[in-house]
């Protein structure tokens, strides 16, 4: 189909959100008008929609919610900014502007997202335009860090690690490009660009790839490195395993059909795994992410969102199917899939000599969250670190950070400023501890149902307690908690997950593969503190005795019948 038609939507009237984009004119919208209204801190929802391609979410605080109700106030409106970083590397420069704006205009904090993206909370409204703008003069963006585009790019978070790696990390950063949305609106509204007439007539010029409605959904795409699959790889709807041979990147293995995401009591929902179609090189790596992204565009579900994501149009169709009219898209056929192995999806820590022989130091940043408290400052820390760091700072896919290409002459200063504002590598923590992801949830994300962030803390404590009786602080066992089943932490890739259903109350997952390679499946539904203690604590003393050897947590659960294996997404309800 030609780009600039509108597509047809499948299995129903289009969406209320499919109206808002094609009639947003390229999601301009009426965000310059509403964006000015003194009366309110917050937006329309058709304009909360189209905000969302901008890179930010309208919020409020929802520990305040009850007691403004009570004053008859509205609610305390909040964006949240989220800044594009393909493989997360950005400069000591671009770090500080980021602390500095978090200061100036968001709540004193930022976040290392499980996309190696940052976000910023707490902005208000009348201040969106100047932070934005001032993300954009330090070379960096918000426009589609949501949205129904392509995401951040993941890729391998340290690109000193090898050549390779470095190969890989500027694919991902092609990638990314070559799939921005080119509308001017982005430039128009925040960077006071020239208005530029556009029609719906000129979609092929406007958006040659995305079209005037662009996705159904969002779309996701990760390179992983064996043997490291910190990118979780098989999450994204479209995955590239890096192929190595002699030494040399030659191609990517190409993995489809991945996502997370899923409704409570509703099994038409569910999250899938990617699956390996075959191999490119490449040169042909842009090629395959466009025709990709083209085929999600015009059979998307464009009827019901929550069935919109590639994973269920690939689930409708075939496999066969997409393999088939992607090869014609392409005009040339993928080669068949080359051997690799996964062995696992966490980070190394402390500090590594790079391939250019300069350092890299890992840090442990606990749920990615950069503040600082009483006895750790943290964000202060780091400050002080970019003022005098020449290299790269790197956000990982696990919420933690590297503080990458230091110089032997300022590793030393690096390790004394670590040391003195208490910043850790987190061996003094437990593997299940340093291995944890949880999504912000409450008091910001309008979706939390249960606490995230502020709450695994407290419960990996009391299960410190249970592995330190059972001779398993040093066991590593991946752990994940969001406080609602849309995944942002990649929940269902966890050997042992905790999904929010109510307020204190979680449905609890068992059985994930450690290399991310295998989805868990539920054990036990709505539990509370107290109830998920019960129950892990007889399973970890028996893992602890009865474990083959080298075996992981999820396959040994699976071993004993806990549960049973997830073969596909397909069966993760039955």
């Amino acid at each position: 189909m030609a780009n600039n038609e509108v597509v047809k939507p499948i299995g129903g009237p289009p969406s209320d959100v499919e109206h808002i984009k094609i009639e947003s004119n390229y999601l301009r919208g009426a965000l310059v008008e509403t964006l000015r209204n003194p009366i309110t801190g917050g937006l329309p929802e058709d304009d909360n929609r189209l905000l969302k391609f901008h890179g930010s979410y309208m919020q409020d605080d929802r520990d305040l919610r009850t007691e403004r109700d009570r004053q008859k106030l509205e609610p305390a409106y909040q964006f949240m900014l989220r800044v594009v970083i393909p493989g997360g590397v950005m400069t000591s420069a671009q770090w500080l502007v980021m602390d500095d704006l978090a200061h100036k205009y968001g709540n004193g904090t930022l976040r290392i997202t499980t996309r190696q993206a940052f976000q910023m909370h707490g902005v208000l409204k009348w201040n969106l335009k100047k932070t934005i703008r001032s993300i954009n003069d330090t070379l960096m963006t918000t426009l589609a860090a949501c949205g129904d585009v392509n995401r951040n790019v993941m890729s391998n978070p340290n690109p000193y690690q090898s050549e390779v790696h470095a190969e890989v990390y500027e694919w991902a950063r092609k990638v990314s490009d070559h799939l921005s949305p080119r509308t001017p609106a982005y430039h128009e509204i925040w960077l006071d660009g020239e208005k530029v007439v556009d029609s719906l007539a000129d979609g092929a010029e406007v958006e040659p790839i995305y079209g005037p409605v662009y996705l159904p959904r969002k779309f996701k795409i990760g390179m992983a490195v064996p043997p490291s699959n910190d990118v979780d790889v098989f999450s994204q709807d479209l995955g590239f395993i890096a192929i190595i041979e002699e030494g040399k990147l030659v191609g990517f293995n190409v993995s489809v059909g991945g996502g997370m995401g899923m409704t409570h009591g509703d099994t038409s929902t569910y999250p899938q795994l990617g699956r390996v179609i075959g191999f490119c090189r490449p040169e042909q790596l842009l090629d395959v992410s466009e025709k990709t992204v083209t085929i999600q565009r015009d059979y998307g579900n464009r009827s019901v969102r929550k069935n919109a994501r590639f994973k269920y149009t690939i689930d409708r169709h075939g496999i066969e199917w997409f393999v088939s009219e992607l090869h014609e898209r392409l005009g040339w056929q993928l080669e068949a899939a080359r051997a690799y192995h996964f062995d696992h999806n966490g980070e190394r820590y402390g500090w590594v000599k790079g391939t250019n022989g300069k350092w890299n130091l890992s840090l442990y940043i606990q749920s990615g969250r950069i503040h600082d408290e009483d006895n750790n400052a943290l964000m202060t820390g780091l400050r002080e670190i970019a003022k005098i760091h020449t290299g790269d700072f790197r956000l990982t896919p696990n919420q933690n950070l590297i503080i990458a290409n230091v110089s032997s002459t300022k590793k030393g200063k690096i390790t004394e400023l670590a040391k003195q504002y208490g910043l850790t590598d987190g061996a003094h923590h437990s593997a299940l501890r340093r291995s944890a992801l949880s999504c912000v949830a409450f008091p910001t994300c309008g979706l939390a149902m249960a606490e995230a962030e502020r709450y695994l803390p407290s419960l990996l404590d009391k299960l410190e307690v249970i592995l330190d009786k059972a001779g398993l602080r040093d066991e590593e066992i991946n752990i994940r908690m969001t406080g609602c089943p849309n995944s942002c932490a990649r929940p269902a890739l966890g050997e042992i997950s905790f999904i929010g259903k109510s307020l204190g109350r979680y449905n609890m997952y068992l059985g994930a593969g450690f290399a991310g390679d295998r989805l868990n499946k539920i054990y036990k539904e709505n539990v509370d503190e107290t109830e998920i203690l019960e129950i892990l604590e007889p399973i970890i003393h028996q893992y602890a005795a009865e474990r083959n050897n080298g075996e992981h947590f999820g396959d040994f659960v699976i071993r004993a019948g806990y549960v049973k294996a997830v073969t596909n997404g397909l069966n993760f309800h039955d």
